[in-house]
C-alpha cells in the first residue's frame, strides 16, 4: 500500500480533487482488473479510449482516478473518490508504475538499444557478456525476459509500464547489477519507458518500418531520437557512424557522446578480415578476434556490443581487461532465429532469420551471396509480409527477395486477420514480369519451405526469412503453433 501523495508526486498536475493522502492498492490502466482501493489511469489508446472506461473502474472500486479529462458523470460521484487531471495519461501512467516499484530502474546499471534491426542481438548478447563476466544481470526483449537465469515471457519489444517497471523491480530484488532492454520507438512514443533512468543508450539503425504506426519516416526519427534527447548527463550516447541517421541521435543528447563504425573514422572501429559460413575474422580496435557470426550486420552488432561493454566497464572501473573482452565475444552465438544456420545432410544450408523489413533481408541477402561468390552454389528464399501492418513495404520486400536470390519463394508469414493472398498480391506488385517468371507463390508456408528445400543442392543455401525465432502463426486472429526451424529440421530428417 501506498498514499496517493506518494505515487503521483512526480506527474504535472494540472488539477487534484478529493483526499491526497488515501491509500492505494494497486494500479491498473485496464479497468477490467481494477480491484478495491487501486488506482486507474486512463489512457488513450489507437482503438479505445480509457477515458470511457472511468465509470467501470469506480463501480469495481476504483479510489483514485488518473485522467486527461473528467467525465461529466463524475460529478455524482462520492467525495471519496480522488481525481488527478494530467497533461498526458500515458506519461503519468510511466512515471506513477515508477513510483510504485520504488524507482527500480535508480537501482540497476540500465542500457536501451534502439533501431530498427540489430536491437534483441545487441540488448541479448551485452546480457550474456555480463553474465559470463560475473555479474548478474536482467534482459528485456523481443525473443525473452529474463532475471539473470530466469526466463519469463515476452509479448511485446517493450512492455507497458507497469510490467516493465515490475520486471526491473523483480531484477533489483534478484542482485542484478545490470540490466540491458530492447527500445522500440512505439514505447517511446507512447510512454512506457517514461520516468526510467538509463545510464547507456545505443543506436543501431534506421530503416523503413512501423509506418503504418507513424505515418511517416520523420515521424520515426524523431522517436528514436527523443529517447537520446531524454538521456541524463552522467550516461553514455552509443550510435552507429556507418547509418545516415545516426549522428541525429546525438544532436540534442546530454549524454556522453560515442561513435562506433565498419566504414569510418570512430570510437570503436571494426574490419572485416575473413568471412565465410563458420564465421569471421574481425579486427576491433586495432585487436583480431574470431566470432561465430556472418555478416556486415553482425560485424557491426558486435561493435556496438564491444564499444557498450567498454564504456560500462569503464564506467564502474570493472578488474576486466580488454583481451577478456574480446575472448568472451569470440565465444558467443547467434541470437535464436537470428542467421541460424542449419546443415542438411543433403549437403545445404537452411538459414532461418527474422529479417522482416527490406534493409535487413538485404542485408542477409547480400551477406549470403558475398560468401556464395567464394563456396559457389545458389540462394533460393522464402518470405512473406506480416498482415495488419506496414503495406508500402510488400512490394520492396518482394524485389529484395527476386533479385538477390536464384529462386523466390513468395509465402505467408504472419496474416494475422488479412487474407493471405492479398498480401501476396501486394508483394507481387513490386515484380515486373521478368521477375515474376523467377518466382513462386506458395501461400501455404509449410509448403513453401518443403518446396524450397526440395529445390536445393549441395553448395546451396535456402533462407527462410520473417519470423525467426517465432514459434506461431497467426491467420485470421488465431495463433498456431508454427516454427521455421522445425520444419526445417523435420524435412531434412526425411
Amino acid at each position: 500500500m501506498k498514499t496517493l501523495q506518494n505515487i503521483i508526486k512526480n506527474l504535472k498536475i494540472k488539477a487534484l480533487t478529493g483526499d491526497a493522502d488515501v491509500e492505494i492498492s494497486g494500479v491498473e490502466f485496464d479497468s477490467r482488473k481494477i480491484k478495491d482501493g487501486n488506482m486507474f489511469v486512463a489512457t488513450r489508446g489507437l482503438a479505445v479510449d480509457g477515458h470511457s472506461y472511468i465509470p467501470m473502474a469506480i463501480e469495481k472500486g476504483a479510489k483514485a482516478i488518473v485522467c486527461e479529462e473528467v467525465p461529466a458523470s463524475l460529478s455524482v460521484v462520492s467525495q471519496r473518490l480522488s481525481v488527478i487531471v494530467v497533461e498526458n495519461s500515458a506519461e503519468a501512467l510511466g512515471l506513477i508504475a515508477c513510483q510504485w516499484y520504488n524507482q527500480p530502474s535508480e537501482n540497476l546499471i540500465l542500457t536501451g538499444v534502439t533501431g530498427t534491426n540489430g536491437k534483441t542481438t545487441t540488448a541479448t548478447l551485452l546480457y550474456e557478456i555480463f553474465r559470463k563476466l560475473g555479474y548478474k544481470a536482467g534482459l528485456i526483449s523481443t525473443v525473452c525476459n529474463y532475471i539473470d537465469s530466469k526466463p519469463v515471457p515476452t509479448n511485446y519489444t517493450t512492455p507497458d509500464p507497469l510490467e516493465l517497471n515490475a520486471l526491473l523491480a523483480e531484477m533489483v530484488a534478484a542482485g542484478c547489477q545490470y540490466a540491458f532492454m530492447e527500445v522500440s520507438s512505439h514505447s517511446v512514443e507512447q510512454h512506457r519507458i517514461a520516468g526510467l533512468h538509463f545510464k547507456g543508450a545505443i543506436f543501431t539503425n534506421l530503416t523503413h518500418d512501423h509506418i503504418d504506426y507513424h505515418l511517416t519516416f520523420e515521424n520515426y526519427l524523431k522517436a528514436k531520437k527523443r529517447f537520446f534527447d531524454d538521456l541524463p548527463a552522467d550516461a553514455f550516447a552509443l550510435t552507429n557512424a556507418d547509418d545516415r541517421n545516426g549522428m541525429v541521435m546525438l544532436q540534442n543528447t546530454k549524454a556522453a557522446k560515442y561513435t562506433y563504425s565498419l566504414r569510418t573514422a570512430a570510437n570503436f572501429k571494426t574490419k572485416i578480415l575473413e568471412h565465410d559460413f563458420n564465421g569471421m575474422l574481425l579486427e576491433i580496435n586495432g585487436k583480431e578476434v574470431h566470432v561465430q557470426f556472418i555478416g556486415r550486420f553482425n560485424a557491426s552488432n558486435l561493435t556496438d556490443i564491444y564499444g557498450a561493454a567498454t564504456l560500462l566497464i569503464g564506467r564502474d572501473k570493472l578488474p576486466v581487461s580488454d583481451i577478456e573482452l574480446l575472448q568472451i565475444i569470440s565465444a558467443l552465438h547467434s541470437v535464436s532465429g537470428r542467421f541460424e544456420t542449419i546443415r542438411a545432410p543433403q549437403g545445404y544450408t537452411a538459414i532461418v532469420d527474422y529479417a522482416h523489413t527490406p534493409d535487413a533481408l538485404q542485408n542477409v541477402i547480400s551477406t549470403i551471396n558475398d560468401i556464395l561468390q567464394n563456396t559457389g552454389g545458389d540462394l533460393i528464399t522464402v518470405v512473406g509480409c506480416g498482415g495488419d501492418r506496414d503495406r508500402s513495404k510488400r512490394p520492396v520486400m518482394a524485389r529484395e527477395a527476386v533479385d538477390g536470390s536464384a529462386k523466390a519463394i513468395l509465402t505467408s508469414d504472419n496474416p494475422r486477420n488479412e487474407d493471405p493472398q492479398e498480401i501476396l498480391n501486394d508483394m507481387l506488385a513490386g515484380l515486373d514480369r521478368g521477375q515474376k517468371q523467377r518466382t513462386l507463390v506458395i501461400a501455404d508456408r509449410r509448403e513453401a519451405i518443403k518446396t524450397a528445400c526440395s529445390f536445393a543442392k549441395k553448395g546451396d543455401v535456402v533462407l527462410i526469412a520473417g519470423k525467426g525465432h517465432e514459434d506461431y502463426q497467426i491467420v485470421k486472429g488465431v495463433k498456431h503453433h508454427f516454427d521455421d526451424r522445425e520444419e526445417v529440421k523435420t524435412i531434412i530428417s526425411y
